[in-house]
């Protein structure tokens, strides 16, 4: 490389061997878009299942996390390649439609890939590949639908959805626990859930973890927990039947917007100030008493003087909430966020059975519990654990669960899981694939291939011989044309997903298997990659 100058003085580059230098095109740059998509299937594809590994990863500022949900991995890799990105992408897409299943739909992208690649070996066009796999989709599809079935439940009988909360749970950190926290989550969702309009809003169930305690000691909150305490140490811990005034303006004298000063040159005139200032904070705190406010929690903070009367007042109070709280204590109590102290009103206060404030361990730390509130449409989800990296993978994991809970009140139509829905399609799309005359049927054959890799890698993580695995379970399911056989990844003792209880939602497999197929024809589609430096 050297450095050169042209007639005007600008500085340029000259490359050496720059002229040797040539760009991927055809079908050498759809190999290469290829192997970058199978690199980073390969990194997930470990991660697959309930005896799937996990990835510690470690972020430049040294922050390390431990997980084995997809999308976090992929969220939290520095990936350059464009096609990889077209991977995380796929994955964060899962996740925001479906919230499961995020690992298994970049393993069967990468599947596809590699099949298609042969393919491309054999000389088959890759539009006609594209189309091949466009057509076996929607076989699989289909086929999902014909094998699916529905369950009733109610605020009554939860099981059908802790079992298939459990089945999501099964495959992360906490499956120790995954029967108590999925109970959490289907609680927690149903009690946001409006089931006439079959919609659930998640945005109302909050989680929050601190570290300490044991993950058993996870538990569902009807109500709002805020991580401050009371402002005044000699304030009472527990109100019952409380009256709430939830302020978003400060305890302090107003201030004039232009720039001020006040001069005091006698003992008088301070005097004087001091009692107005005094006079209005009396006037602040008998407003939040003459409307029959208990508890008055602000957005803001207050001096020492405004503390100590509200104390002497036997007013509690809490200060320095953050907005999403107020938020949601404004939703759960049933009250109004008030801007000014003139326009709070008996209506606007909110209403909770109890409000008392923890104190956890040995230490220092200290919460409020907003319970039994006027409108129990309000949850929490509180979590303990042994440290912060284990709060953060439990986030995650009931995460999962709850999107997996909300998706079936949406749809409650299930498939088996441990592979037994991907065996069944892959047996129905090869069957499909003799009735297409063109080249096609050869991308419709390759995709029932595709389709055994997510079984096949559930079974290679589990210590299983993958392909003898497979084969008899293939075998069973043809001979006894039973959809519900899969990989025994637990060591149950039987193949039958229906009696191990393993359940996925329809909707999340189906939406598996059209954004893999969508992906991977846009990947196949691209046969130039043109950089900055090739304009």
């Amino acid at each position: 490389m050297a450095l050169a100058f042209d007639e005007f003085g600008r500085p340029f580059i000259i490359i050496k061997e720059q002229e040797q230098k040539t760009r991927l095109r055809g079908i050498e740059a759809q190999k290469a878009n290829i192997s970058a998509g199978k690199a980073v299937a390969r990194i997930l594809r470990t991660s697959l299942g309930p005896k799937g590994m996990d990835k510690m990863l470690q972020s430049p500022d040294g922050d390390v996390t431990i997980t084995n949900d997809g999308a976090t991995i992929l969220e939290q890799m520095d990936v350059d390649n464009q096609i990889a990105k077209l991977m995380v992408e796929l994955s964060r897409s899962q996740d925001y439609e479906i919230g499961d299943g995020t690992t298994g739909v970049v393993v069967m992208a990468g599947a596809l890939l590699e099949q298609a690649e042969r393919l491309l070996e054999r000389g088959i066009h890759p539009i006609r590949v594209a189309e091949g796999y466009e057509l076996a989709s929607r076989i699989a599809v289909e086929h999902l639908e014909h094998i699916a079935q529905k369950f009733d439940f109610g605020p009554t009988n939860i099981e059908p959805l802790v079992q298939t909360c459990m089945t999501t749970l099964s495959s992360k950190i906490v499956n120790r626990c995954k029967r108590p926290l999925a109970e959490i989550s289907v609680k927690a969702v149903l009690s946001v859930a409006d089931l006439e309009r079959k919609d659930v809003n998640l945005d109302l169930i909050k989680v929050e973890g601190k570290v300490g305690g044991k993950l058993e000691d996870t538990e569902l909150i009807y109500g709002i927990t805020v991580d401050k305490d009371m402002s005044h140490p000699q304030m009472p811990k527990q109100i019952e039947d409380a009256k709430i005034a939830i302020l978003t303006c400060p305890f302090e004298p107003p201030k004039p917007k232009t720039k001020h000063k006040v001069d005091i040159d006698t003992v008088e005139k301070f005097q004087t100030l001091r009692l107005q200032e005094q006079k209005y904070f009396d006037d602040m705190v008998q407003k939040c008493k003459d409307v029959g406010a208990t508890l008055v929690i602000c957005q803001w903070g207050f001096d020492d003087e405004a503390n100590h009367l509200l104390m002497h007042r036997n007013l509690p109070a809490v200060r320095w909430v953050g907005g999403v709280e107020l938020e949601l204590i404004a939703i759960a109590t049933g009250g109004r966020i008030v801007p000014r102290f003139q326009e709070l009103t008996p209506e606007k206060l909110g209403r909770a059975g109890l409000v008392r404030e923890k104190s956890f361990g040995t230490t220092k730390d200290k919460m409020l519990y907003i319970e039994h509130c006027a409108n129990s449409r309000a949850v929490t989800i509180f979590i303990r654990g042994g440290n912060k990296m284990m709060i953060e993978e439990t986030k995650r994991s009931i995460h999962d669960a709850l999107c997996v809970a909300r998706n079936l009140i949406r749809n409650n139509s299930i498939v088996y899981g441990g592979g037994s829905a991907e065996i069944s399609c892959s047996i129905a799309v090869e069957a499909a694939a003799d009735k297409y005359p063109g080249v096609e049927q050869y991308a419709i054959r390759a995709f029932a291939d595709a389709l055994d890799a997510v079984p096949m890698a559930l079974a290679e993580n589990s210590g299983l011989q993958p392909i003898e695995t497979l084969s008899a379970v293939k075998s069973e399911q043809i001979k006894e044309n039973n959809p519900h056989f899969g990989i025994d990844c637990n060591d149950v003792g039987t193949n039958d997903m229906r009696e191990q209880n393993v359940f996925e939602t329809l909707i999340g497999k189906q939406q598996q298997i059209l954004l893999a197929t969508q992906v991977v024809k846009m990947i196949l589609k691209i046969d130039d990659v043109i950089s900055p430096s090739d304009y």
